[in-house]
């Protein structure tokens, strides 16, 4: 009897041992963002970071204008859609135009980046501001998008409602607010609440398009990557040395 409770305490004993020997596994914490309908906290933090945004900004002498055409497949970041834009069943192409400035150094934001890209399917307009001294945030992004491809001056014309507004923070989860549809699961959600916040994007982003000189720029730009492309693929064959014949 005294043989069998030390051979069962021994047992136990082993098994702790090893349960304790085991690395203890990493906890995955996964963040879920629920861009349909942001918390009364988060909507606070988007109207703050676009009311920072400067109506009429002093910018300095440094800017870029950039151009080309990407791969859907292996895109740029910023050519990557929102959840109102569909990627093309297509591999296909994408033609942008990238217009960077810088702010003055008083100003809260360090730079403003506006994109325009266009592919089979979508236009998309992304506007990033960043910030120079990032405590807690870090960036605003905003996007609109028209699934159905227009001459880019059409779109640049008109005011294309703002469709998807970021905040990325430091050391937290990003804070989005997006314009979502119905599908067959249910309805679309009531987000009228969030109508104000969406139409203050929207007119950021309209007075940039006029601010970065956008809607003269971006056509023109669009242009010549379509004159570089359509020249090589136009390049004539190698000529071939005429043959003689041999009498």
């Amino acid at each position: 009897m005294i043989r069998y409770i030390l051979t069962l305490v021994i047992c136990l004993g082993s098994g702790v041992l090893a349960a304790a020997q085991q690395p203890a596994q990493p906890q995955v914490k996964v963040n879920v963002l629920n861009v349909c309908s942001p918390s009364a906290g988060e909507q606070q933090e988007i109207a703050s970071a676009l009311a920072r945004v400067p109506k009429q900004p002093l910018f300095g002498t440094d800017f870029e204008i950039d151009r080309g055409q990407s791969s859907l497949e292996v895109g740029p970041g910023f050519l990557q859609p929102g959840s109102g834009s569909q990627m093309s069943s297509d591999p296909g192409t994408a033609s942008w135009v990238r217009i960077r400035r810088e702010f003055s150094v008083q100003a809260l934001f360090s730079t403003v980046q506006y994109s325009f890209s266009v592919d089979p399917k979508n236009m998309v307009e992304t506007l990033v501001f960043r910030v120079r001294e990032p405590k807690d945030l870090l960036q605003v992004a905003i996007e609109d998008s028209a699934s159905a491809v227009t001459p880019p001056a059409t779109m640049l014309s008109s005011s294309t409602p703002a469709s998807r507004i970021k905040l990325e923070r430091f050391g937290k989860s990003s804070v989005v607010l997006a314009r979502c549809t119905g599908s067959e699961a249910g309805p679309a959600p009531d987000q009228s609440a969030y109508e104000p916040l969406f139409q203050s994007a929207s007119a950021i982003l309209s007075n940039y398009r006029g601010l970065l000189g956008a809607r003269t720029t971006v056509p023109d730009e669009l242009e010549r990557v379509g004159g570089a492309v359509g020249k090589k693929a136009e390049r004539p064959p190698s000529a071939k040395k005429p043959v003689v014949k041999k009498k």
